[in-house]
């Protein structure tokens, strides 16, 4: 009997330490699943006020511009809404209250102040010069916090910050938590003295109209197409065209075609269209290892292909540059207008300048010769609508497309403040704020936002 129940009682135990291993391995899995769960809320939340603040920034930026109410209101409330945002998302990053405190107060002072000025451009008064230094200061503080805010999710990515050491529960600061870091704390500190932005170029997305106004010409058949491809690749060794069909629920309807070339396991493809015949867009595949040409003689090159085609009086407005890859975008100009719904981009080899592609759709949708109207107000009209601190580099007239598929003709500024670049577009005709745009300028090319 004694041994049955020292038998007993071992199983018994063994069967008790068991359960208590399974039950700590379920309790430590359910533990690791709340903090994956918890962390993955903090990384979704932390992204979430970065982006905010990055609008914020670019609208801050041009906030600074125009004094115009009916522009002013809208840049004014998309701040004031972003604040809010990022004021929202921000609660929920497990930082100690006083390693916010200054940011904190930045973002309400932001959406305030923006609530207020866009107040009274619905009362139709334009900003002042001190309102309008007030957004730049704003702006100014904006950028600082947004280089550190991007620093510090680039930290959390490398896995240089974590989140398990950041709980308001361990009644943490940031900056004890974590070395060699831009930290919360840190960021405040740049507010120590405060009181209180392709992507590829202007107008570069295409519009897309029901009349294909630069779509000219009479249908043609694929044999007449399968010319009009080899007259365009003439001169490069041709192996073969591949004829892929007909493509005819595209937005251009298109003869799709696939060029093979002797001794190289390059190919392109190329597409015509069957009204006309032209080169919509085509594309050549090559490894580009090196750069020797400038971005200028890129251009330059571009714009001379340009002209021995159909596509003439064209001038360089904005360009990417990737893996040695030049992309540049080609507005028509009639009479100096740069006209930028009738957009042509061009992709170059900066190895040997060769051109590797063309996209014209945006051309072949809205090209035609327009009625340009003498401007009902002078250039120096437009000037007065614009931040005087604007330092003008160019102007100009130009014709931008709207979201209604209109068009309307601006005056165009290109100018700086401090070390922002910005177009800025007048209406010719109603000295309305029509648009602006933040410029990016690096050594890979132009961005505008």
């Amino acid at each position: 009997m004694n041994k049955i129940n020292k038998k007993t009682l071992m199983a018994i135990i063994a069967v008790l330490v068991l359960l208590t291993i399974a039950t700590g391995y379920y309790a430590y899995k359910l533990r690791e699943e709340y903090l994956n769960s918890s962390l993955n809320t903090y990384n979704e939340a932390f992204s979430n006020v970065v982006e905010y603040i990055n609008k914020i920034e670019k609208s801050l930026a041009k906030a600074t511009i125009s004094k115009v109410p009916e522009y002013s209101t809208e840049t004014l409330s998309k701040i004031w809404d972003s604040s809010n945002l990022a004021l929202a998302y921000l609660s929920h990053i497990p930082i100690a209250d006083d390693g916010l405190s200054q940011t904190v107060k930045f973002l309400n002072q932001v959406s305030d102040y923006s609530y207020t000025l866009s107040r009274k451009g619905m009362n139709q008064e334009e900003l002042t010069d001190e309102e309008l230094k007030n957004l730049q200061e704003l702006h100014k503080y904006c950028v600082e916090l947004g280089v550190s805010l991007n620093q510090i999710e680039q930290d959390l990515y490398t896995g240089e910050a974590k989140w398990q050491d950041l709980t308001k529960q361990n009644n943490l600061q940031f900056a004890q938590a974590v070395d060699n870091i831009t930290v919360f704390s840190s960021i405040d500190s740049n507010f120590e003295e405060y009181e209180g932005l392709i992507y590829d170029g202007a107008y570069s997305d295409h519009i897309e109209k029901v009349e294909k106004k630069g779509l000219t010409g009479q249908d043609i058949s694929e044999d007449e197409a399968e010319q009009i491809v080899k007259s365009f690749f003439e001169g490069q060794d041709v192996k073969n065209i591949i004829r892929n069909g007909f493509i005819e629920n595209a937005s251009i309807p298109v003869y799709d075609f696939t060029i093979e070339f002797n001794n190289s396991e390059d190919n392109a493809g190329i597409n015509i269209s069957k009204k006309g015949g032209h080169i919509v867009q085509f594309d050549k595949n090559r490894e580009v290892n090196e750069s020797k040409i400038s971005k200028e003689e890129a251009k330059e090159l571009g714009k001379q292909f340009l002209d021995t085609k159909e596509y003439k009086n064209m001038e360089a407005t904005y360009c990417s540059i990737m893996e040695n890859v030049i992309t540049v975008n080609y507005a028509y100009s009639q009479g100096g207008i740069i006209v930028y719904p009738d957009l042509v981009k061009v992709k170059l080899a900066l190895d040997n300048g060769e051109v590797l592609g063309l996209e014209a759709s945006g051309y072949l949708n809205s090209h035609e010769e327009r009625k340009i109207e003498n401007p009902i107000i002078t250039i120096e009209q437009a000037k007065e609508k614009i931040n005087s601190n604007l330092q003008i580099q160019s102007e100009g007239r130009a014709i931008i497309p709207t979201k209604w598929k209109t068009e309307l003709v601006c005056y165009e500024f290109k100018g700086k403040i401090e070390d922002t670049e910005f177009l800025v577009y007048v209406n010719c005709n109603t000295g309305k704020v029509e648009d602006i745009l933040v410029v990016i300028d690096s050594e890979n090319g132009e961005i505008t936002m």
